[in-house]
């Protein structure tokens, strides 16, 4: 079992900057892929952000340029740095760990991007 643990969310205004944080704990991660996943009202859930093999980063086409996926492997941490925030940013995003066959998710942190 892996638990997920999301924070860092919260009410920005359009341009402005967040930075998510997700803490793994319970089994050992090796071989997990970690990622950053969001979902907006009435919208399907959707990857925003995953390290993908030896050591690349996927990232959705509209955040690329503004969100950085990183990660402290001492901590068991990854984080979502996000910058020049847009109103469509708005969803609660999710901290997503797998390994087939098992996929683990957080709790959610909601992200609100509004004047």
């Amino acid at each position: 079992q892996v638990q997920l643990v999301e924070s860092g969310g919260g009410l920005v205004q359009p341009g402005g900057s967040l930075t998510l944080s997700c803490v793994a704990s319970g089994s050992n991660l090796y071989g997990y892929v970690m990622g950053w996943y969001r979902q907006a009202p009435g919208q399907q859930r959707e990857l925003v952000a995953q390290f993908a093999d030896r050591g690349a980063r996927k990232y959705l086409n509209s955040v690329k340029d503004r969100f950085t996926i990183s990660r402290d492997n001492a901590k068991n941490t990854i984080y979502l740095e996000m910058s020049s925030l847009k109103v469509e940013d708005t969803a609660v995003y999710y901290c997503n760990a797998k390994r087939a066959p098992d996929e683990y998710w957080g709790q959610g942190t909601q992200v609100t991007v509004s004047l």
